[in-house]
């Protein structure tokens, strides 16, 4: 009888199918340890002393899941006989405390140790299967220990996972708050290179500055060696200041009396102007208001005709003398003379300069405040226009420039005694009775009318006309040149260049010494007059006998007005010519007159001249018997009626 352990049927039964199938199972594999014995080497079972375990090699990747609990009668496959779960070892290696029940040693029946039983030994075999039973069923239990170890070491694990995660957010964040603290600090960093880079820079220029320094103190040191200096100068300075000062007080008076001397001075300077102009107005109306001056053209060859005799000793006699053939041819012929004398005569040497001298004088007049009227009068080609305008060059310069310079001079002179002046130029021609502005400068088709107009304080005007204001002699020598291109001239038998109008020139002074509060306003009129000529010597016909009519009619004219002047006859007429109605102004009253007669040396001129120098000897005589008659009386009428009658 075999001594198995009492069981159940039931328990017997699943033991016996789990022993056949577990047979069944364990065959192959011993097959295969049979043909590769060193595959699979036995282990003796491990003997788990006071609850540890001998550390086992891990040779398998922990597990995942944990193990699912078997039953009693669960036997495990082969593979896994003999050998530690890899958890189980891995837990055993860290030091888990892991129940273990004690194993009994068990000799394996397989293989080459145990000998192989028949096989009607059917209770060896029932035996062996049991205890192969009991040693996997030591297994199980086992393997369940572990598995139960290693649930909790894997909660144990999870537990700490949760909180290694969390201390590993608590890094995260500490490694943020580090990173923030970093960039915190490079920026300080970068703060600190530059203050670092700014301190060298300060450093450099303290460097400077202590050297600037060091130069400044020396050179407070030298200023204020000099500063001493200047302090001693000073104080020799303040005490030759009040001796200055002083001096000053006694120059002051000084100067107050000097500048009440000039004062005074200057009003006398202004007296004596004053009477200066007085006298000289009295010399030139003693001289006479009108006066005739004669200028004898040079022949074309040089030299004087016969026939005109200038004594040497005497500078205002001139002879005509003629010769005449006796009408009975019995005597042998007569020589008839013609005397004639005038204010002054001019031979045929006689310069342009020494010809104005005689007349500066009443230019002078102009600008003290009178009228003065210069025109000069004869035969066509005697030289009028030569003695009134000259030519360009300055030595032959005539009467108009000269004066326009003298005029100019004069007034920049009376300037430093506080005299302003403006002056007012014009040019006019008066051609067949008719006027024409020879300053006009635009298109003749369009060139207007003109009129002599009177004002209430007796000025003469002229309607449409171009007055310039002018400052310096060169624009009056300007406006003179524009005249001559627009004068009219034309050819006649005596003169290939005639003048055939008479032109005139005026310019208007105007005087102011706003310091005295004086004034003065006056015309200087310089007129040349168309040559005189007789029908017969010029030979004029058409135009140019309409021309010489107009031209002996206001020469004519001019006659009748200057004598009814000197007669002081209640009425002249003024209006019987353009001529005589412009010069009004410049012909009566205190104006002052002055005749050139010209006359030409030719002996076929003979009556022309005659008749030139009986005209003058008219005008020049009516004056001389004014004077001779008072002086023959006695003198009895006063200096004033005298001036009155001139």
């Amino acid at each position: 009888m075999s001594r198995l352990p009492v069981m159940s049927s039931k328990r017997v039964l699943t033991s016996s199918s789990s022993s056949a199938e577990n047979a069944q199972d364990l065959a192959p594999a011993q097959k295969r340890i049979r043909k590769d014995p060193e595959h699979v080497k036995p282990q003796a079972a491990a003997t788990i002393i006071g609850g540890k375990r001998p550390p086992v090699a891990a040779t398998r990747a922990p597990l995942s899941k944990p193990v699912r609990s078997m039953g009693a009668a669960t036997v495990a496959v082969g593979p896994t006989r003999g050998a530690l779960k890899p958890t189980v070892a891995s837990a055993a290696a860290k030091g888990a405390n892991v129940k273990q029940p004690v194993a009994s040693t068990a000799t394996k029946t397989g293989g080459g140790g145990a000998p192989r039983r028949h096989a009607w030994d059917l209770k060896g075999k029932v035996s062996d299967m049991e205890g192969k039973i009991r040693n996997y069923q030591t297994k199980v239990k086992s393997v369940n220990q572990e598995n139960e170890v290693l649930r909790d070491s894997v909660a144990q694990n999870q537990t700490r996972v949760a909180g290694m995660e969390k201390e590993l957010e608590r890094q995260r964040s500490q490694i943020s708050e580090y990173e923030e603290e970093l960039q915190a600090l490079s920026e300080v960093r970068d703060e600190l290179e530059k203050v670092s880079s700014d301190k060298n820079t300060l450093q450099k220029e303290l460097s400077n500055l202590e050297g600037k320094y060091k130069v400044m103190e020396t050179l407070r040191d030298s200023q204020e060696t000099e500063l001493q200096t200047l302090k001693m100068k000073l104080s020799v300075q303040e005490s030759t200041l009040a001796r200055v000062q002083a001096t000053l007080r006694d120059t002051e008076e000084e100067v107050r009396c000097l500048k009440e001397t000039v004062a005074q001075q200057k009003d006398e300077l202004h007296a004596g102007e004053m009477e200066r102009r007085r006298l000289h107005n009295t010399i030139q109306e003693l001289k006479g208001n009108i006066r005739v001056f004669c200028r004898v053209r040079p022949l074309v060859g040089g030299g004087l005709s016969k026939h005109i005799q200038l004594p040497a000793s005497d500078n205002k006699m001139i002879t005509l003398a003629k010769t005449e053939e006796s009408h009975t041819g019995k005597t042998t012929d007569t020589q008839k003379n013609y005397n004639f004398s005038f204010d002054r005569v001019f031979g045929p040497q006689t310069s342009q300069q020494e010809v104005f001298e005689e007349i500066s004088l009443l230019v002078q007049s102009a600008l003290d405040g009178y009228n003065v009227c210069c025109f000069a009068y004869g035969q066509t080609g005697s030289g009028k226009t030569y003695t009134m305008e000259g030519s360009e060059f300055d030595e032959c310069r005539g009467v108009i420039p000269r004066a326009v310079q003298q005029i100019f001079k004069a007034a920049e002179k009376l300037g430093a005694q506080g005299w302003e002046f403006t002056f007012t130029a014009s040019f006019v021609e008066i051609y067949n009775e008719t006027l024409r502005d020879l300053l006009y400068t635009g298109k003749a088709s369009k060139r207007p009318e003109h009129e002599i107009r009177k004002s209430t304080n007796n000025e003469v005007t002229i309607t449409n006309l171009t007055y310039e204001k002018v400052s310096n002699e060169d624009q009056v020598l300007g406006l003179i040149a524009l005249a001559n291109q627009n004068r009219s001239t034309a050819q006649t038998a005596q003169n290939d260049r005639s003048s055939r109008s008479h032109s005139v020139f005026q310019l208007d002074i105007e005087g102011v010494n706003a310091g005295r509060d004086v004034k003065c306003k006056s015309t200087l009129c310089l007129v040349d007059l168309a040559g005189s000529e007789r029908m017969v010597k010029s030979q004029s016909q058409g135009e140019r006998f309409k021309e010489m009519t107009a031209i002996n009619g206001s020469l004519s004219n001019l006659g009748i007005v200057i004598a009814a002047l000197a007669n002081k006859e209640s009425y002249v007429p003024y209006r019987n010519s353009k001529l005589t109605y412009l010069l009004q102004g410049c012909l009566g009253g205190n104006s002052k007159t002055l005749m050139f007669v010209n006359i030409a040396p030719e002996s076929d001129s003979f009556g022309e001249t005659l008749n030139s120098l009986r005209f003058a000897s008219k005008v020049s005589g009516i004056y001389g018997c004014l004077i001779y008659f008072i002086h023959e009386t006695g003198g009895k009428r006063s200096y004033t009626n005298i001036n009155n009658m001139m």
